[in-house]
């Protein structure tokens, strides 16, 4: 089972915050701050090679706390060692 360090989830926010222009402007569809949690679930679950019965389902159309909640369900189960999430996922919010 693959594991995350503080150190791997802040180098993949990072890109993101670096790349948010892109991403943002290649997936109109919601909020800057949804479509930029999408992505990082989306590199998660690749990056943790997560199996389909860990990838969180969403019911309807998810917004940023439920995206901030499955990231956050993700790392609870695969991180390794303590770290503060809310600080990384804060960044993403801001602009």
């Amino acid at each position: 089972m693959t594991r995350i360090t503080e150190l791997e989830f802040a180098r993949i926010v990072d890109g993101i915050i670096e790349d948010r222009a892109t991403i943002v402007k290649h997936n109109p569809v919601g909020t800057d701050e949804e479509i930029l949690l999408w992505m990082l679930l989306s590199c998660l679950n690749s990056y943790l090679d997560l199996a389909e019965a860990e990838t969180p389902c969403f019911n309807g159309k998810p917004d940023a706390a439920t995206y901030r909640n499955a990231v956050k369900f993700v790392i609870d189960a695969r991180r390794e060692g303590e770290f503060d999430t809310d600080r990384y996922l804060d960044r993403l919010s801001s602009k």
